[in-house]
């Protein structure tokens, strides 16, 4: 399925997080306290999610976004687990005085996650290096959604010279956002679709906001697969494979790794939303957020099994 020749390099920019994970039989009710069976200290992150997932696959990665100042342990932490990962790291801006997020997540024995976070509010000034240095021998550009303040006018030179960039959707979008109109690929789930259109059904929310951006439109559904807009406006679905779920943790992050690669290597949407399934679906077999993505193997070995 890969391509031969030199992998292609995709940019992801984001906010990296440290994650601590607690594992629970049941999310403790309010005012309450649980007993966690196992305690993990992971990197996450949207878009540095996705960079693992798209190391793994078998792509080259770049990441570029802030973080915090030199001296704190968090920043340190993520950086060390990037390396080992593959990812190159010299775009990362540090901050001083500024602290890398840090984030306490519950996974009970559905797999189901619930989370709280802190972000410095101070990381959205950051300034990233000039496009000529972050675009350079780029075939994808992959962007947290959050992150359009400090990354739209580079959206938007990427686009200018042909380059896809995909959106992660993370949290819904103002219909004013830039990155409506800048992103070439717009990867939403159910719930964030419909917040952002203002409608309770997926395919009428893909369909408005159609109106909106020239993007590629797509919904996640978790097990009820991905639905998605082809070129004539006509709804289609990509079905989801069906796994025992363990911890649904940076799912959506692996899927939107996995499409950007495939869709950067030449694959068509339906083949990259496909891809993407797999990749997903196996993350959510293991425990380990972003960090238990699936390698370039194992995929392309579940989708000979499955189809």
């Amino acid at each position: 399925m890969a391509l031969s020749g030199t992998a292609p390099r995709i940019l992801c920019i984001g906010i990296p997080v440290r994650d601590l994970t607690f594992r629970v039989e049941a999310v403790p009710a309010r005012g309450s306290k649980a007993n966690a069976t196992h305690l993990a200290e992971i990197c996450g992150g949207n878009a540095l999610n996705a960079a693992i997932a798209v190391a793994r696959l078998g792509g080259r990665v770049s990441f570029a976004g802030p973080m915090g100042d030199a001296s704190e342990t968090s920043s340190g932490f993520i950086l060390d687990r990037m390396a080992a990962e593959g990812i190159e790291t010299s775009h990362i801006v540090r901050m001083p005085d500024t602290t890398t997020p840090v984030s306490a997540i519950i996974i009970d024995a559905t797999g189901e996650r619930t989370l709280t976070i802190y972000r410095d509010p101070a990381l959205w000034t950051v300034k990233l290096p000039a496009p000529d240095v972050l675009l350079a021998d780029c075939r994808a550009v992959l962007v947290e959604s959050r992150c359009g303040t400090f990354c739209i006018d580079l959206c938007i030179e990427a686009r200018r010279r042909g380059i896809p960039v995909i959106v992660g959707v993370d949290r819904a979008m103002s219909l004013q956002d830039g990155l409506l109109t800048a992103a070439s690929h717009l990867l939403f789930s159910s719930e964030q679709v419909q917040e952002t259109a203002g409608m309770p059904e997926d395919g009428e929310a893909l369909r408005h906001l159609a109106t909106l951006t020239p993007a590629f439109l797509a919904a996640t559904r978790g097990p009820r697969g991905t639905i998605w807009l082809n070129e004539t406006g006509g709804l289609e679905e990509t079905a989801a494979f069906p796994v025992e779920a363990v911890d649904t943790l940076g799912a959506g992050d692996v899927f939107h790794g996995a499409f950007t690669l495939r869709l950067a290597e030449g694959g068509g949407v339906p083949e990259a939303l496909q891809f993407a399934a797999a990749a997903a679906a196996l993350k959510c077999t293991r425990h380990g957020g972003g960090q238990a993505a699936p390698q370039r193997i194992e995929v392309e070995g579940f989708l000979q099994n499955r189809l």
